[in-house]
């Protein structure tokens, strides 16, 4: 075999690798999938804000619905809490992909929804904040967890 059709068929090769990983990477399903992008702080302080970016994609576009919050504290479940939020409205298109950034405040008057203190004997929350999304056509993602966060105690 000379070497031009040698690179011919390595330089295929190398084409059909790539058009694989890349379809296989981007398979968009009608129920909501969910990946942790970010969070701004893994130890939160009193009067702070808690957020989380949550990025999303859809087959279908319609990821409208309700986004859930779960706090799981592994050491007092007092402290525990499950939230929903709407999605807001905004214009439906396949193969849909976003962000959702969840904010929670610790304290008052801060302009989010707002979490309770550590209920248990004066210390310190560990938790973790588990979501999941619902679709207008009732598809539910599977539960995300973000990672190990501390509230401190007041």
């Amino acid at each position: 075999m000379n070497m031009k059709a040698m690179k011919a068929k390595i330089l295929i090769l190398f084409v059909i690798a790539i058009i694989t990983n890349s379809c296989n990477k981007g398979k968009y399903t009608d129920k909501p999938q969910l990946f942790f992008k970010s969070v701004n702080t893994t130890v939160l302080n009193p009067n702070q804000v808690l957020t989380f970016n949550i990025e999303f994609t859809d087959a279908q576009g319609d990821v409208q619905d309700t986004l859930w919050v779960q706090k799981v504290t592994k050491n007092c479940s007092k402290s525990d809490f499950v939230s929903g939020y709407r999605i807001p409205a905004f214009p439906q298109s396949k193969n849909l992909k976003g962000v959702f950034e969840v904010s929670l405040g610790y304290g008052f008057n801060l302009g989010y929804p707002s979490m309770q203190e550590p209920a248990c004997n004066n210390q310190n929350d560990t938790c973790v904040f588990k979501f999941w999304a619902k679709d207008l056509a009732g598809n539910k993602s599977d539960t995300l967890s973000g990672p190990t966060i501390i509230i401190v105690h007041r």
